[in-house]
């Protein structure tokens, strides 16, 4: 697999094609629905597609996509977006495979105002897991939380349902990797994780199942690409 490249193709099989210790970092947002009393989820009841390797609505990401990250980072080094139901599987996988881990979270200051007999679905979980790979950043860049509202402006630009806010992507690439390096995102949605890899003078591989938003991610990207050049000269 070529860095700078996006592909439309799953992770699974994708991951499978690619050289082990091939990338630096991982950052895994997988198309987990969010548990609702009467609501659609993140993705909705009648539009969930899943990749290859997602299990029930429930239990987010498999095991297999697990090792197979695990083998192409030079050493484990994996930011897992979640919601509180896959915590018990991630949180599994990493003490059986002897990783440190770290627990991150994204507080929505805008939630879907859902909460009959239940709280706001306003906390979105971030399972950082690693082991031999370096922490950088500072004081201002370390911290295990962020607050934010949802990020509506790329999700009106690109039409993807979830898209994080690039700056939350950016700060883990930053503190988890150095300039030149390579960074995996195994489910692409929107592109966010490109943007974020380019705007730190990072590489980038992608893989993304869906056509319609491997096209998005695409004209992202070269739209990335167009304004920055423009800003250089």
């Amino acid at each position: 697999m070529n860095i700078d490249n996006i592909y439309c193709m799953d992770c699974l099989e994708g991951m499978r094609q690619m050289e082990s210790g091939s990338v630096s970092l991982i950052i895994a947002d997988p198309p987990y629905e969010l548990q609702q009393h009467n609501g659609a989820g993140a993705f909705g009841r009648k539009n969930r597609e899943y990749h290859q390797g997602i299990d029930h609505l429930q239990s987010g990401v498999s095991n297999e996509i697990l090792e197979e990250c695990l083998r192409v980072c030079k050493h484990p080094n994996m930011y897992v977006f979640c919601s509180k139901d896959q915590l018990p599987q991630l949180l599994t996988f990493a003490l059986s495979h002897g990783l440190k881990y770290d627990l991150l979270t994204w507080h929505k200051t805008n939630p879907v105002p859902t909460c009959n007999n239940k709280y706001l679905s306003d906390t979105e979980y971030i399972v950082f897991m690693r082991n031999g790979a370096n922490l950088y950043g500072s004081y201002e860049t370390k911290r295990k939380y962020f607050v934010t509202p949802t990020n509506t402006e790329d999700k009106k630009a690109w039409g993807h349902p979830t898209p994080k806010p690039v700056h939350i992507i950016r700060t883990l690439i930053e503190n988890s990797t150095q300039e030149g390096d390579v960074v995996l995102d195994p489910f692409m949605g929107s592109g966010t994780t490109a943007i974020a890899a380019i705007r730190s003078n990072r590489h980038y591989i992608g893989f993304e199942l869906r056509e319609e938003y491997h096209k998005m991610c695409i004209k992202r990207v070269a739209q990335e690409y167009s304004e920055r050049t423009l800003f250089d000269f």
